[in-house]
C-alpha cells in the first residue's frame, strides 16, 4: 500500500495491548477510523478478528500483543509507517452463516475462520449433512463440525485434524469433530460456491449449538453456511510473512 498518512490504533483489554497503544499513539498520532488509511490492531488473533469483523472496510494490520499471534505480525514500534507502506495485502471472504434456533428465530452472522456445530450436552450430536441441497451423509454420530475457510483451516480445524488449506484456494475444509459414526471420520474438502446444511436430529435429546467466530447461536435445528464473496477483508503483512507463507510453515512444523 501507499506510504499512511493517518493511522488508527486499536487495542484489546490486556495491559500488554493498551501499553502498546500508548506507545504508539505518543509516536504516530491517533487518526480516528473515518480519517484514517490503515488500522492497526494491537492484540491476539481474537481481537484480530473482532477488528475484521468491525466492518469499517479498510486494511488491518495486526502486531502480537496476546499469545498465538497467527495473523498479527512481531510488535516493533520503530518505523512503522515505512513497514506498512512495504505491507504485502491478503484479501479474504468469510463465511455466511444461517440457522434457526428452537424458538423459530433465525439468525445471520459471518465468519472469518470458521462456523462450527457442537454438542452442548452429554449425549453425541446426530447431523444429516447436505451439500447444494443434496443430502450427502444422512447421520453422522459427532461432538460436532466444522465448516473453515483457508485463512481458518489451521485454527480449530487443523486441532481436530482438518486439512490445512492454501490461502487464495477456491475450497472450504468440513471436518468432523470426534466423529463416531461413521467411525474416524474426518470430512470433505468442497468448493468455496458449495452451500452446506446441517440438520440437527433429535434436537430436544441432542442439543447443538452453532458458533461463528465465537459468536454462539443455540439451540440450532438447522444451519446454513456459504462462502460470501461480496465481502472482502484485507489483512497486511510483513513482506515475506504473509498467511500463504505462514500456512506453509505450520504443515512442516
Amino acid at each position: 500500500m501507499n506510504r499512511p498518512n493517518h493511522i488508527h490504533f486499536t487495542a484489546s483489554g490486556s495491559e500488554t495491548a493498551q501499553a502498546a497503544l500508548d506507545e504508539l499513539v505518543a509516536l504516530y498520532g491517533q487518526s480516528p477510523v473515518g480519517r484514517a488509511d490503515v488500522i492497526v490492531a494491537l492484540g491476539g488473533d481474537g481481537f484480530m478478528l473482532q477488528t475484521l469483523h468491525s466492518g469499517a472496510g479498510l486494511p488491518v494490520y495486526g502486531m502480537n500483543r496476546g499469545s498465538v499471534g497467527f495473523m498479527m505480525n512481531d510488535y516493533v514500534p520503530e518505523n512503522l509507517p515505512a513497514r506498512l507502506a512495504a505491507a504485502e495485502e491478503a484479501v479474504i471472504n468469510p463465511l455466511a452463516m444461517t440457522a434457526q434456533t428452537a424458538d423459530g428465530v433465525v439468525h445471520a452472522a459471518l465468519a472469518i475462520n470458521e462456523v462450527s456445530l457442537l454438542r452442548v450436552g452429554p449425549q453425541a450430536a446426530k447431523l444429516r449433512i447436505s451439500v447444494n441441497g443434496r443430502v450427502r451423509m444422512e447421520e453422522l454420530v459427532c461432538d460436532g463440525a466444522i465448516v473453515a475457510t483457508p485463512a481458518g483451516s489451521t485454527a480449530y480445524n487443523y486441532s481436530v485434524h482438518g486439512p490445512i488449506l492454501p490461502i487464495g484456494s477456491d475450497v472450504l475444509a468440513l471436518t468432523g469433530i470426534a466423529s463416531f459414526r461413521p467411525r474416524r471420520w474426518q470430512g470433505a474438502i468442497l468448493p468455496s460456491s458449495a452451500v452446506v446444511r446441517f440438520d440437527v436430529l433429535e434436537p430436544e435429546k441432542r442439543p447443538v449449538m452453532a458458533d461463528a467466530d465465537s459468536r454462539a447461536v443455540k439451540p440450532v435445528l438447522w444451519v446454513e453456511v456459504r462462502s460470501e464473496p461480496k465481502v472482502q477483508h484485507r489483512i497486511l503483512f510483513d513482506p515475506g510473512h504473509g498467511l500463504e507463507e505462514r500456512l506453509m510453515r505450520e504443515q512442516f512444523a
